[in-house]
């Protein structure tokens, strides 16, 4: 072996190091933060109690195990659940566009999943075999998931043409965004209220039913995102290079798109359109694992979590006795996040 080789060699051994040290740093702090959620609120459960009660729930007196098995638990959870599927949403919608300043939200997932509680609020609407409470969620993720089937449409039409699929996204986006503006105009001042609240996003109304279908979405479509990674990290050195070495554009860009809109939609369609997580996190991943999608996949998920988990902490710490929508604190953190990201394309350019 040269010198050269032996240099190359050992400098690529530290950097596999500490990526792999990141990784246990991101998921040690992950726990950290899900623990502070779930010690987060008025009752004076501790860490400890907390730790005791997950892995001994009879250890705990009844009330306390009622706080934390069926209200702060799910609350905890579903941060996690969202985090990880808009994280991951986010990275590949940002891959596959070529687009660091995309998110899942870029395709018209969100407005369209807005619209549909919109329609569930003002109009009411009953739906032969499903319950009252669910018709909110279950218009929101209709409606998601039809924004999608049209991205998805646009895509084929156009044989995969990136321009064409960010043009429509903002389209779908603008038309979202006016039909329920004209929601607002007929609604009575109550269901206004409810539409802006639900459009701000709140952990704090999910349940184990909600929990439970996040994570499955997730589970079912990590895999999946795991098998192209190395076509996702292909494709980060230019679509004619991807081409060149026999990758179908179209076909990569209509999977990951219906993956994308998929977990946009079942991350948002029970706490509303909680907006920047798949926008910042897979930008926290990439600093953390560079351009690598073995790792920056699961890396986006796992960022994406973490801010969100700590966002909905901070929601119940900040100002006690009250909880702060997380979508608040998402967009002041993120906006902040999104200017600089502008300011740095800028200087490339």
């Amino acid at each position: 072996m040269s010198e050269r080789e032996a240099t190359l060699l050992n400098r690529f051994t530290r950097i596999k190091r500490r990526r792999v040290h990141l990784a246990f740093a991101l998921a040690l702090g992950l726990i950290a933060v899900f623990l502070l959620d779930l010690s987060a609120g008025p009752a004076a459960l501790g860490l400890g109690d907390i730790v005791r009660g997950l892995f001994d729930p009879g250890s705990l007196e009844l009330r306390d195990r009622i706080i934390l098995w069926d209200v702060r638990l799910p609350d905890a959870l579903i941060a996690l659940a969202v985090g990880a599927a808009l994280g991951l949403a986010g990275v590949e919608t940002q891959t596959i566009l070529d687009n660091p300043l995309a998110s899942p939200f870029t395709l018209g997932v969100s407005s369209a999943a807005v619209l549909g509680a919109s329609v569930a609020i003002v109009l009411a609407p009953s739906i032969p075999a499903v319950p009252d409470h669910a018709i909110l969620p279950a218009l929101a993720l209709l409606f998601a998931l039809a924004s999608g089937g049209f991205v998805l449409l646009v895509v084929r039409v156009s044989e995969g043409s990136r321009e064409t699929v960010v043009l429509f996204g903002i389209a779908l986006v603008f038309l979202c965004n006016a039909l329920t503006a004209g929601f607002h105009m007929v609604a009575e001042a109550e269901a206004v209220q409810q539409i802006v609240f639900w459009t701000i996003g709140n952990l704090t109304k999910a349940g184990w039913a909600e929990v439970a279908m996040v994570f499955a979405c997730v589970a079912v479509i990590l895999p999946f995102s795991l098998r192209h990674v190395w076509l996702l990290t292909l494709l980060r050195g230019g679509e004619a290079h991807a081409r060149s070495m026999g990758i179908d554009i179209a076909r990569l860009r209509t999977m990951v798109i219906l993956r994308s809109s998929v977990l946009a939609a079942f991350a948002v369609c029970f706490v509303g359109a909680i907006g920047f997580i798949g926008l910042v996190a897979p930008h926290l991943a990439r600093l953390m694992f560079g351009e690598d999608h073995r790792l920056l996949v699961p890396g986006a998920a796992l960022c994406g979590a973490l801010v969100l988990s700590a966002a909905s902490y901070l929601s119940k710490a900040l100002v006690p006795g009250i909880i702060i929508p997380v979508g608040i604190l998402t967009a002041v953190v993120g906006v902040p996040v999104l200017l600089l990201l502008l300011w740095r394309a800028r200087r490339r350019a």
